[in-house]
């Protein structure tokens, strides 16, 4: 038997429930064999309201892990985590060196839970040096604002305005990420643009705070359907009827966090 292979270049998340590890919990349940660089080391704090500590891997280590894998031969990869300038110019010149072709970039800026971006230079980085080399790229609400420098963005014509100016920034694809936070909206809102046209892919909003690992899970599910040979367009409505299912079942891992069920779409289609 054969399987596609999926590369995520990410951070550990030792709650199991975001980075890496809910990179591989997706890749499985989609049927592509994961292989992963880790970037960087997150725990969280229990003494202290599950405050989160980010550490770093060096820089030559992630270099050393992804040359294991790339030598291997990858089908699509994505990025999460990616901690420093160094490691996101790393993460570009290998995406070049090797040749690959279906990226999707997840630009993480922030820990679930917290508000402030981990590292403003890696922002301009990620706008700088991956938004080129991105099949996809996939920010949330605040991630879009950041990118795009338009403010804060709440309704569906904020979103498209910011969609544009991503996508002049090299992105052949922008998937902006609404969910259930934009204003006056029925359903969870989640915006593709193409630079032609914009589609809305929408779900039915689920009342719930178990969202942990959800944006991470969503580029991931992009990143295992194009390992399979999806269009990009199947691979997006895949992922929003996986993630849809995995918020639905979500469910409560401790006092402060509640991750998304990563095996729930088998189940429901």
């Amino acid at each position: 038997m054969s399987l596609k292979k999926a590369l995520t270049i990410a951070g550990s998340d030792s709650s199991g429930g975001a980075g890496l590890q809910a990179d591989l919990k997706t890749f499985q349940e989609l049927g592509v064999y994961g292989m992963t660089a880790v970037t960087s080391i997150v725990a969280m704090d229990p003494k202290n309201n599950w405050s989160h500590n980010v550490f770093s891997i060096e820089t030559s280590t992630v270099e050393a892990q992804l040359d294991t894998i790339l030598s291997t031969g990858i089908d699509a990869m994505k990025t999460g985590m990616l901690g420093t300038v160094e490691i996101i110019e790393l993460a570009a010149r290998k995406i070049k060196e090797y040749g690959l072709d279906k990226v999707v970039i997840d630009p993480v800026m922030v820990c679930k839970g917290t508000d402030e971006v981990l590292m403003p230079e890696n922002t301009v980085a990620m706008r700088e040096l991956l938004l080129p080399l991105a099949t996809v790229v996939t920010p949330n609400l605040f991630e879009a604002w950041q990118l795009s420098g338009i403010g804060p963005i709440t309704t569906v014509e904020e979103m498209q305005q910011a969609a544009e100016i991503i996508h002049e920034q090299g992105a052949k694809y922008v998937l902006i990420k609404g969910g259930t936070k934009l204003e006056g909206q029925e359903k969870a809102i989640d915006l593709v643009y193409d630079g032609r046209n914009f589609t809305v892919l929408e779900s039915e909003k689920v009342q719930t705070t178990y969202t942990h690992g959800a944006g991470c899970t969503t580029a991931a599910a992009i990143t295992a359907e194009l390992a399979k040979g999806k269009s990009v367009e199947e691979a997006l409505a895949t992922a929003k009827d996986f993630i849809s299912a995995a918020i639905e079942h979500g469910w409560k891992l401790n006092e402060f966090v509640g991750p998304v069920m990563h095996g729930a779409y088998r189940n429901v289609k």
